[in-house]
């Protein structure tokens, strides 16, 4: 038995407090995470058998050559999820690009954008607009790498590679299905605490490919409480490691989190799992007022009002949008992933083989 396939409960996890659920969105994604069909999700289910469906006959037009899937001249490390939502793809890609650079690799990043307008190809700088590149890719450019975005993942990686032809190796945050791009090492990431949810397919789940899909992966990543050694052939895990507060709008201002406590302290979350970043809250002691909104959710200066707070909490995903308008109550929470150094050799691995082939 394949242990990627049968998720484990998260040992010593919080359990994230419940908040009314109002929107219909997130009455379907409560629905995915209950174990068994609901009335909405069986409502659902015949679409979710069409979905499937559709999902195989695409992926054998592939395989067979009907449709193209197109190589590029440096090894391409795909970086994503069967499941919809926030799973730690971007972390993990981050973290990624650091172990390889370390290794004397020059990564460059591919990235869809997602919650930005452009669609052409086009390359992320740190001081972009989060409006036009998107959130998740202000966050890989942080570090110093190329990152380009496009809709068209083949199109940005060729673009990247023209751009910067030292990379020696392309990874690219969330691709999996992006058959398009051919693809020379695959790693899926599952979030261990929500596992898979229903187990069904889009709408009825929240799968984007079915189970089986995880045998045909190079690794299945766990993001868990601390990283552990495999477990089996082609699994391992993440974990997450806090860094320092950080001001959104004063990167040299002083945080001063016990002062904080003493008010009130509001927390705001626009990710994939915003229970997630609000329990960790809790467990570093915070009694937060918590707002959870859309991923990629693009903020206002109203939203984030808050009159009488102390402290108006976020993750760095968040901040990245709330810059040009921010005052001095916002603090982001940095995190850094911590990943199994057994799968970045396997990595690298490749990236080699693939360079003297």
């Amino acid at each position: 038995m394949n242990p990627a396939l049968h998720p484990r409960p998260l040992a010593g996890a919080t359990k994230p407090q419940r908040r009314p659920i109002v929107s219909f969105p997130e009455r379907l994604i409560a629905a995915w995470y209950r174990p068994r069909l609901t009335a909405l999700t069986a409502l659902l289910w015949p679409a979710s058998l069409v979905f499937r469906v559709a999902v195989a006959i695409r992926r054998l037009l592939y395989r067979a050559g009907i449709l193209a899937s197109s190589a590029v001249r440096a090894p391409v490390v795909i970086v994503g999820s069967i499941v919809v939502g926030g799973s730690g793809k971007t972390p993990f890609v981050r973290a990624l690009a650091v172990s390889l650079a370390d290794a004397g690799f020059h990564p460059g990043l591919v990235a869809r954008g997602y919650g930005g307008s452009n669609v052409a190809p086009c390359r992320v700088r740190a001081n972009d607009d989060a409006r036009l590149v998107g959130d998740e890719s202000l966050i890989l450019a942080a570090n110093g790498f190329p990152v380009w975005i496009g809709r068209d993942r083949v199109a940005a990686a060729h673009a990247l590679l023209a751009a910067h032809p030292e990379c020696d190796v392309v990874l690219t945050d969330d691709g999996l299905q992006h058959y398009a791009l051919r693809r020379d090492f695959e790693i899926a990431i599952i979030d261990d605490a929500r596992g898979l949810g229903n187990g069904c397919m889009l709408p009825a789940g929240p799968l984007r490919e079915p189970v089986a899909r995880l045998r045909d992966v190079n690794s299945v990543v766990r993001l868990a409480d601390d990283v552990r050694a495999s477990t089996s052939k082609g699994e391992s895990a993440m974990s997450y490691e806090t860094l320092p507060w950080r001001n959104v709008g004063h990167p040299d201002a002083k945080a001063d989190p016990q002062a904080w406590r003493s008010g009130v302290v509001h927390a705001v979350a626009g990710i994939g799992d915003p229970a997630r970043f609000f329990a960790l809250l809790r467990r570093l002691g915070f009694t937060p007022m918590c707002h959870a909104f859309p991923d990629h959710h693009c903020y206002t200066r109203e939203e984030l009002e808050f009159p009488g707070a102390t402290a108006i909490l976020m993750t760095e995903k968040d901040a990245v949008k709330c810059r040009a308008f921010a005052d001095g109550r916002l603090w982001y929470l940095p995190i850094r992933a911590r990943i199994d150094p057994a799968l970045v050799e396997r990595v690298a691995r490749t990236i080699h083989g693939r360079q003297t082939a």
